[in-house]
């Protein structure tokens, strides 16, 4: 999973920085990250309140948890099915 040095917050006032008229360049040597992760981070976070944010990510944490409940019982399911086919 990708690692973050800032905070959704920090990204915010990040993002509200250049909403405010900086230039992306200057941002981005103030805060030390390439263009590319501010565009990528734009496309993601832009346009998005704190509370927005903070819903997003429980939200994206609980699709993995429901992800992984689904893997691990199709993986039952199957094994199941593979006994049963091998009594017949």
């Amino acid at each position: 999973m990708e690692q973050n040095r800032f905070t959704e917050s920090q990204i915010v006032s990040i993002l509200k920085q250049h909403e405010a008229g900086s230039k992306v360049m200057d941002i981005c040597r103030e805060h030390d990250i390439s263009d590319a992760t501010f565009y990528n981070r734009k496309a993601k976070y832009g346009g998005m309140a704190l509370p927005q944010l903070r819903r997003l990510r429980e939200l994206e944490e609980e699709n993995a948890r429901l992800k992984r409940m689904y893997a691990d019982l199709s993986l039952v399911h199957h094994a199941l099915k593979d006994a049963v086919e091998k009594k017949l």
